[in-house]
């Protein structure tokens, strides 16, 4: 497949179904150069031809094309520290299949099995590919450093390849969510936008240009780490008021528990603020505040105006929702644009699907670098 067929497949994927007409602005394309470049890719199965509709436009009904919906299943799975999530998925990354696993023990080799047992017992037909999302720093399918599982440099993409029989693309979980933003969920469509996460830590992701940003820090951790109160808590780091230390689940839970002498988890943390209770109003309300600024220094910073908020502790807006963005405001230039505040409360689920939109990525690379 050559680039410009690669391009024309991924717009279809993304943006599809499209007259050719449409098609043909997006990419830049005459009707001649966009009926030779689509001819094999349908002919090859990719790509299929829809019944005739009026697109507006003078002449014969147009055909949309949309991509080939048998082109088989993938599934993407996201990896923390005691669950192991997994969702198949069409190769739009629709869901089709869920479930979760618990993790007894952490140990490479009971974590990659119990991966293998989850995609099995999805049991999904003509499975392409595996796409695997974990915390850490993770290069050319190797977890380097997976802090929440205690790995280092262990080769996940070898080891399930090897199981599974498919190929396997592993990714940062961050860099993950961000890639299936931008070409399946609240990004598509936009040049730029930030991701930020919150949970049992805190992520943060960039598009810029239409690809998302792959440095060495990007899976660093690093916008756990970013101050926003010098007074707040000090961090398993040791880094007072940071953004772990304000907006993960655990130092929130930590923090209420103190304040009530008692354990408290997440949920009930959030129907006491809701019902007034002074001290957790206290914790949530600084934690508001907090993720305001995290949002208004990630659009300064980026330039970008659009933020996706994602991750299993999204349920905080649901309580602090307009205080956020108020505290969001305060940090921007009044000129500035306004924020465009996506809030993904898909939780867990959202990590395992850009893991497969990572494997759905991955698939037409493969398809693309073999040329025909």
């Amino acid at each position: 497949m050559s680039d410009s067929e690669a391009a024309l497949a991924r717009t279809v994927l993304i943006y599809g179904p499209l007259s050719r007409r449409d098609l043909g602005v997006k990419l830049g394309l005459s009707p001649a150069s966009l009926t030779r470049l689509a001819k094999p890719l349908v002919e090859r199965g990719l790509l299929v031809e829809l019944e005739e509709v009026a697109d507006g436009t003078v002449g014969r009904p147009s055909r949309p094309l949309d991509i080939a919906p048998n082109l088989g299943s993938f599934v993407g799975v996201k990896i923390t520290g005691d669950l192991v999530i997994a969702v198949a998925t069409d190769i739009r990354a629709e869901q089709i299949a869920a479930g979760e696993w618990p993790i007894a023990d952490t140990s490479p080799e009971a974590v990659l099995a119990l991966v293998d047992r989850a995609v099995r017992e999805l049991d999904v037909p003509n499975l392409v590919a595996v796409g695997v999302s974990l915390g850490g720093v993770v290069h050319d399918g190797v977890a380097v450093r997976a802090s929440f599982l205690e790995w280092d440099d262990v080769d996940v993409a070898t080891d399930l390849g090897a199981r599974l029989g498919v190929p396997v693309s592993v990714e940062n979980d961050v860099v993950a969510l961000a890639e299936a933003e931008r070409w399946f969920g609240a990004g598509r469509g936009l040049s730029g936008f930030a991701v930020i996460t919150i949970g049992a830590g805190v992520g943060y992701g960039l598009v810029v240009d239409n690809e998302v940003i792959r440095t060495p820090d990007a899976t660093a951790g690093t916008g756990a780490h970013i101050p926003l109160d010098p007074f707040g808590p000090i961090c398993s780091e040791g880094h007072r008021g940071c953004a772990q230390a304000l907006l993960t689940s655990g130092s929130i839970t930590a923090q209420a528990s103190a304040a009530l002498a008692r354990p408290v988890g997440y949920d009930e943390i959030l129907r006491l603020a809701e019902d007034g209770h002074p001290a957790v109003s206290a914790i949530v309300g600084s934690a508001a505040d907090a993720l305001g600024r995290l949002i208004a220094l990630a659009t300064n910073l980026s330039l970008q105006s659009t933020v996706v908020l994602s991750g299993e502790g999204v349920s905080l807006l649901t309580i602090v929702h307009d205080r956020v963005l108020a505290a969001a405001a305060a940090g921007r230039d009044p000129h500035a644009n306004p924020i465009d505040l996506i809030v993904d409360g898909s939780g867990f689920r959202a990590w395992a699907r850009g893991a497969a939109a990572v494997a759905i990525q991955s698939t037409m690379d493969r398809m693309r670098s073999r040329r025909q």
